[in-house]
C-alpha cells in the first residue's frame, strides 16, 4: 500500500497521462505517421491487437477478473467503518453503498474498469508513443534516454540518460517480477484445486523455473515465431473462455452489464481518479496507487513492445486503439468474470467465492458452471502462457534498454534477463508474498513517475517537428 504522498503523485500523474493522449489524438499532431509519411504498418490488426493485449496485462486480468469485481462489490456493500483515531478501516471505493445490491454492483464492477481502462493504457501509449517516435522519425536507439533529447540535446548521451535507462530497468525487471510473482500464486492455486499439487513455496519456485525455461525456448525462436505465435493462441484460448462464460453464465446479465458498466464508469471517473480530499484512504492507497505503480513500473517494458510492433500507424490511430481497445476488452473481461461470480453470490447465495483467496476466486467462480475442469484447465494454461509471454518480451525489451537501444543483441543476452526475473520473483515471493511484491511495484514505480511526465512534454516536442499525413 502506498502512503499519501506517493498515493497523490500516482493519481494526478494518471490523469496527467490520460489528458495528455486524448489531446494528442483531437489535435492536428495526431496526423504524424510513426515511421514517416511513407512507412506502412509491420502486423495486421488481428496481430497486433492479440501482441497490445497478451504484453500488456494477461496475468492481471487473469488474476483479478474474478477478484477485484467481488472484493469491491464486498467492501462496497459492506459500507463504511471508522477506527478510535477517526480513520476509515473499510476498503470500500469512494462511501460504499451500504445495504444496496445494485449500487454495490455498479461501484464495485466502475471501480474495476477505472483500474483496468484508459488509465494504464494511457501511461503505455506514452512510453509506447516516444520510444517509437523518436526511434522511427527521428533515428535515435530505441531507448529511453531518446526521449529525452528535446530535453537534455546530446547530454543523453551521458549520466543523465543513464540514469533514466536505469530507472527503467529496474522498473521492468520488478514490475515484471510483479507479475510473474502473481501468475505463479494462481497457476498454484489452481493445480492444487484440480489436481491436489499443494501450493507452498517449492512449487511456486517449481512453476517459476519450469516456465521460466519455456519462456527461454520462445525468446530463441524469436519475436515472429515465438511472442506472436503465444499471443495469438492465447488470445484465442481467452476468447473462448470468455464465449464460454458468457453463454454458460447469466447471458443477458453479462451483455447489458457491459454498457451498464460502462456508464457507471463514467459517472464515478471524475470521483475516482480524484487526488486530493480522498477519505477512502485504503481503496486509494491500497489499490488505484498499487496498480498506477505497477502499470508504470511495466511501461517500459510495454510501451517499448507496443512501440516495436506499432511502426507505420498515425498517431491517432496508434493512440485510439492502444487506449480504446483494450479499455472496451477489460470491461467486457471484467463484466463477464466479475459479474459472474457477484450474480452467484447475489441470486444464487453462492458465497465460496466471495470467500475465498485472491488467487482462487476464478476456479470458485468456474464450479458453478459445466465444464468445470476443463475451463479451470484452460484458465491455468492462460496464465502460463501470458506467463511466457510477458518474461519474454520483457527479456526483449530490458536487453534493448541496456544495450542501449540496439534490437539485434545476442539471444544469450535475453535468456541472461528472462532468467534474472524469474529469480526476482522467487526472492520477492519467498521474502514476503503478494505484499512484498506490491512494495516492490511501488517503490520502483515512483521515481519513474517522474521520468514519464518529462517524457509527456518531450512527445509533444517532438511532434511539432514532424510531417503530417
Amino acid at each position: 500500500m502506498a502512503d499519501q504522498q506517493s498515493g497523490l503523485v500516482f493519481l494526478a500523474s494518471g490523469n496527467i497521462f490520460v489528458l495528455v493522449c486524448l489531446g494528442l489524438v483531437v489535435s492536428p499532431l495526431g496526423k504524424v505517421r510513426l515511421g514517416g509519411p511513407e512507412a506502412t504498418p509491420d502486423f495486421g490488426y488481428i496481430g497486433w491487437f492479440s501482441m497490445l493485449f497478451a504484453a500488456g496485462m494477461g496475468i492481471g486480468l487473469m488474476f483479478f477478473g474474478v477478484s477485484e469485481p467481488m472484493s469491491h462489490y464486498s467492501t462496497a456493500f459492506g459500507g463504511i467503518s471508522v477506527g478510535e483515531d477517526g480513520l476509515r478501516t473499510d476498503w470500500a471505493p469512494l462511501g460504499g453503498a451500504e445495504g444496496n445490491v445494485d449500487e454495490a454492483r455498479r461501484l464495485g464492477m466502475a471501480a474495476t474498469i477505472f483500474h483496468w481502462g484508459l488509465h494504464p493504457w494511457a501511461i503505455y501509449a506514452v512510453v509506447a508513443l516516444a520510444l517509437a517516435l523518436f526511434s522511427y522519425n527521428k533515428g535515435l536507439p530505441l531507448t529511453l534516454r531518446s526521449a529525452f533529447y528535446p530535453i537534455f540535446g546530446e547530454r543523453v548521451w551521458g549520466w543523465p540518460g543513464h540514469i533514466i535507462d536505469i530507472l527503467a530497468v529496474f522498473a521492468t525487471v520488478f514490475g515484471l517480477a510483479t507479475s510473474l510473482g502473481i501468475g505463479a500464486q494462481q497457476a498454484a492455486a489452481g493445480l492444487n484445486f484440480l489436481f491436489g499439487l499443494g501450493t507452498g513455496n517449492s512449487m511456486l519456485i517449481l512453476l517459476i523455473i519450469v516456465i521460466t525455461l519455456i519462456a527461454i525456448v520462445s525468446i530463441i525462436r524469436g519475436l515472429e515465431g515465438g511472442v506472436k505465435v503465444l499471443s495469438e493462441v492465447n488470445m484465442g484460448l481467452a476468447a473462448l473462455l470468455l464465449a464460454f462464460i458468457v453463454l454458460a453464465g447469466p447471458t443477458l446479465a453479462i451483455l447489458t452489464g457491459f454498457f451498464d458498466n460502462l456508464l457507471a464508469y463514467g459517472r464515478y471517473l471524475p470521483e475516482l481518479s480524484m487526488p486530493f480530499g480522498r477519505e477512502d484512504s485504503n481503496f486509494a492507497g491500497g489499490w488505484t496507487a498499487f496498480y498506477w505503480a505497477w502499470w508504470i513500473s511495466w511501461s517500459p517494458f510495454v510501451g517499448m513492445f507496443i512501440a516495436r510492433v506499432s511502426r507505420g500507424r498515425t498517431v491517432r490511430e496508434f493512440l485510439i486503439a492502444v487506449l480504446i481497445v483494450p479499455t472496451l476488452l477489460s470491461v467486457l473481461w471484467m463484466t463477464a468474470m466479475g459479474g459472474t461470480a457477484i450474480s452467484q453470490v447475489v441470486n444464487d447465495g453462492y458465497t465460496a467465492v466471495q470467500d475465498a483467496a485472491l488467487e482462487l476466486k476464478l476456479f470458485q467462480m468456474l464450479t458453478q458452471l459445466p465444464l468445470t475442469a476443463i475451463t479451470s484447465f484452460i484458465g491455468i494454461i492462460l496464465v502460463v502462457v501470458f506467463f511466457i509471454t510477458s518474461s519474454d518480451s520483457g527479456s526483449l525489451v530490458i536487453d534493448t534498454i541496456a544495450a542501449g537501444g540496439k534490437t539485434n543483441a545476442p539471444v544469450i543476452q535475453r535468456v541472461f534477463w528472462a532468467s534474472f526475473e524469474g529469480a526476482v520473483a522467487i526472492a520477492l515471493l519467498l521474502g514476503g508474498g503478494l505484499a512484498a511484491l506490491q512494495a516492490m511495484a511501488v517503490s520502483t514505480g515512483l521515481p519513474f513517475t517522474l521520468v514519464l511526465l518529462g517524457a509527456c512534454y518531450a512527445v509533444i516536442r517532438g511532434l511539432m517537428n514532424e510531417p503530417r499525413d
